[in-house]
């Protein structure tokens, strides 16, 4: 009987010890919102949020008529990625004449948007749940 207790109090102090140093990651927040171009919802793209500091986890979603609902990121000043591309012609993928066919993407979105180093666009990520509409313009 003696040996039961003793051997519960080991499986009872190894859980409280495993429990206490769980990492349980960096804080996260879900960031759902709309993005538009010009006041027109973006059809198909994408959004990836970057840690401001260039340090950390990234996060993302894909953007469906002009909606988003990227999950678990992390939180904090995050950078921001909007991209959307449309097919602008194909190309054979082997040099046959019954080659399959491959679209030709074209990015539709302006740089200071679309591309890693060139965005101005910021957010502020809060634990739990945030909302951020993205009106994006040509000019």
């Amino acid at each position: 009987m003696q040996c039961q207790r003793v051997l519960w109090a080991i499986v009872a102090a190894s859980a409280i010890i495993w429990v206490a140093g769980c990492d349980r990651g960096p804080r996260t927040g879900d960031v759902s919102g709309t993005a538009t171009f010009d006041g027109v919802p973006i059809e198909d793209g994408r959004i990836d949020f970057f840690p401001a500091d260039d340090k950390g986890p990234t996060a993302g979603d894909l953007i469906k008529d002009g909606k988003y609902f990227a999950k678990k990121v992390p939180v904090g000043t995050m950078k921001i990625v909007v991209s959307s591309s449309k097919v602008v012609g194909k190309k054979k993928v082997y040099d046959t004449p019954n080659s399959p066919e491959m679209p030709i993407t074209k990015e539709v979105l302006p740089e200071k948007y679309s591309m890693m180093e060139n965005t101005e666009l910021r957010f502020e990520v809060q634990s739990g749940l945030n909302e951020k509409n993205w009106d994006l313009k040509s000019k």
